[in-house]
């Protein structure tokens, strides 16, 4: 009697382990691809009466699926385009050496990236944008 008694209390903690495990597996399955941006991009930023500043960002894209890779390939002067254009918007020089300047700058070259995929018809998107190099010199 206690053996089946202890033996019922423990199996929901194998269970409960059991399906612990599985999630970790299925969360470690998931595919991730870096795909940098080289080279580096280095803009003039800020507004044309200050001081000259720039501004030098390594990009890499991250990627979910191993078919976003070749389509980043075939439109990466597109892709390019749109960067340089975007960073070269920025005149607050404060936001943008501030995390959440660069957080929201990041969030923009994502929509910017993934709406040219989208107009390209790829049928892909990226997951994020990653800085990993970023320097604002005045």
């Amino acid at each position: 009697m206690i053996f089946l008694l202890l033996s019922l209390v423990s199996l929901p903690a194998v269970s409960q382990d059991e399906e612990t495990s599985e999630e970790v597996v299925q969360e470690d399955s998931g595919f991730t691809d870096y795909i940098s941006m080289d080279p580096a991009f280095v803009t003039h930023v800020g507004t044309a009466d200050n001081k000259p500043t720039y501004l030098k960002a390594a990009v890499s894209l991250r990627a979910r699926s191993a078919s976003t890779r070749p389509a980043l390939e075939t439109h990466m002067p597109r892709l390019r385009h749109e960067l340089v254009m975007l960073f070269g918007e920025q005149t607050d020089i404060e936001r943008l050496t501030s995390m959440e300047g660069q957080q929201a700058l990041r969030e923009e070259a994502k929509q910017r990236i993934n709406a040219v995929l989208e107009e390209q018809q790829t049928g892909e998107s990226i997951a994020g944008v990653l800085f990993t190099e970023f320097v604002v010199q005045k």
